[in-house]
Order: C-alpha cells, then structure tokens, then sequence
C-alpha cells in the first residue's frame, strides 16, 4: 500500500535524525519558517493519481507546546487517470494548531485545523475547490537551538464533496526568537579557610609557699602572730585548688620521746584545723608529727629549742605568667 510504505519512510527519516544531540530551547514566542514536501494521496472526484505537495508555511508558539501555523502548497505530478498528459494544477492553504508533547529535542505533536483546496485539470476551466478538515500526527527532531527537520501524517476530510485524501511527507524549518533556557552563574568559589595560628603555649612559673609557725615550750596552741601567714596559705591552696599539702609538726629535745611525738602530732593538727577553718577542703590537707627527730637547731640552747619547737608546710603551683 502507498500510504504505509511512505509512512515507513517517513517516520524512519525523523528517526534517523533524532540521533543527533540537542536540546530544545524554550519555544513560546517564537516563529517556525519550514519547507516540506508531502506525498498526496487522492480521493477525489477527478479521479486523479497520487502526486506531491510542495509549499512552506509560518508558524508562531503561543506557549511552549502549541503552535499556531499556517501554509500554502502547490500540487505537483498530479495527472488524471486514464487521461493521457491531462496535468492537474492546484493548491492547498491551510491554518493549524499543533500541540507538540515533551520538552526535549524529540518532540511528538498532534494537530487539526482547516484546509482550502483548489484543483484544475487542463482540459477544463472549472475550478473545483472545497474546503477540508484537517486532522494529523508526526514528530520533529531539534537539531540545535534553531533548526529541525519533521516527518508527519495528515488526513483531510472534503466537506463540499465528503471525500478523505491523506498526505505524508517530511519538512525542514528553522525556529527563531526562541528563549533560550537561563543558564545559572555558578556560585562563586568559597574563599579558602585559613586556619587561625595556633595560640602559644602559655609561659609558665612555679610559685612556691611556705608556712613556719613557732610555738612556745610545751604548747600546740597557735600564737596571734601566725594567724596572717595561715591565712595568706589558704587564699593560695583555694586560688589554686588543685594543690594539696603536708603539715609536719616537731619539738625540740626536752622530753621523753613518746611524749614529744604525741606533741608534734598536736602541733601538726591545730596548723591543718586551721587552714580548714580558713575554707581549704580537709581532704588537701594532711598532718603528720617527727618528734624531736628534725631539728633544725642546736637543742642545747634555748633559741635553737625555740627554732626546733615548730610546724612547716609548703605548696607549690604552675602559674601563667601575665
């Protein structure tokens, strides 16, 4: 059958043309100029042989998918049957609307519309026109951003003489006025991260604090005197209350040597009562008592005995030095 076989053709043409890469671009509000040549199928009183239509036509993009177009053809090879060289002239104008599917570069469509056919054999002066519905199917492959090529299938229904007639055919167009897809800036490159200098190691000294406390013959009770420098030794162990320290208590030689460890034992603890007293935790502060065991002093006077009579403690802290 003609029909089938030029169908086949035509829509393997559109095919073969789909293999090139592009993208559509945005299609509302532009125009289509196309050329296109269509095999003609007759069915009409004449009784005329299939011949080829040949035109352009104009269209304009409302929106995205439809199209509004409008072309003029000319009839070509258009003889009567059975009439030896009895050529046919005509035309057909036709105004359309094509919806086309999809938005990539392949794109389907569908379109109706109306058609004015004129026919004139040679042989006679007689114009036979009518006006035809037209209904039709195809597909147009974008090869770029303005150019493409398009195979379709048209019916045509003859109101004046009820007649169907078919064509199919290719066509070659240009598109333009066709916005082009914005392209996103890309977002500017991220200023690099510069990692802050390490802050130095601060400088650091070692504070050390000592306590001496003296106590008279035979006595563990505090004299006044000592009581500022116990203080000033609990303000120290509570600014920096990672310290701990070791009360040690002694005596000088008088005495049995029982009797002077139980007293440097009393010494040692009325010293560590009294920084918990001051508010230092008990548990950084122990005491412990040596008797006569250190001296710091000759025993056989009385002021190195009053030296010997005594308590000690130190702590020793890391300060940053500002």
């Amino acid at each position: 059958m003609k029909l089938k076989n030029t169908v086949g053709l035509v829509v393997g043409a559109a095919v073969a043309a789909s293999s090139f890469s592009a993208m559509a671009a945005g299609k509302a509000g532009s125009v289509e100029v196309e050329a296109f040549a269509d095999r003609y199928f007759t069915d009409s009183m004449y009784g005329l042989n299939d011949g080829t239509l040949v035109g352009g036509s104009i269209g304009y993009f409302v929106t995205e998918n439809v199209l509004l177009n409008a072309g003029l053809g000319k009839y070509r090879n258009l003889e009567v049957d059975d009439v030896a060289n009895e050529d046919v002239d005509g035309k057909l104008a036709q105004i359309e609307a094509v919806y086309h599917f999809g938005t990539g570069n392949v794109l389907p469509y569908i379109s109706a519309g109306l058609a004015h056919q004129e026919l004139k054999a040679d042989s006679d002066n007689t114009d036979d026109r009518t006006t035809m519905a037209m209904a039709g199917v195809g597909i147009k492959n974008y090869l770029n951003e303005n150019f493409f090529v398009k195979a379709g299938v048209d019916a045509l229904y003859g109101f004046d003489h009820g007649n169907t007639e078919w064509q199919a055919g290719v066509g070659l167009g240009i598109n333009f006025g066709a916005k082009s897809a914005p392209v996103a800036e890309p977002a500017p490159a991220p200023a690099p991260v510069v990692a802050p200098a390490p802050a130095p190691a601060p400088e650091m000294q070692s504070v050390r604090v000592e306590l001496d406390v003296l106590f008279d013959f035979d006595k563990d009770t505090i004299r006044p005197e000592y009581r500022q420098d116990i203080q000033s030794l609990a303000e120290f162990m509570k600014t920096y209350p990672s310290v701990t320290t070791t009360v040690e208590g002694h005596t000088d030689s008088v005495g049995s040597d029982a009797y002077n460890q139980n007293l440097s034992e009393r010494r040692a603890n009325a010293v560590r009562e009294a920084l918990i007293s001051e508010g230092v935790d008990g548990s950084r502060v122990s005491s412990v008592g040596y008797g006569e065991a250190r001296p710091i002093a000759d025993n056989s006077t009385d002021e190195g005995r009053s030296m010997n009579r005594r308590v000690e403690a130190e702590v020793e802290a890391q300060v940053e030095v500002k």
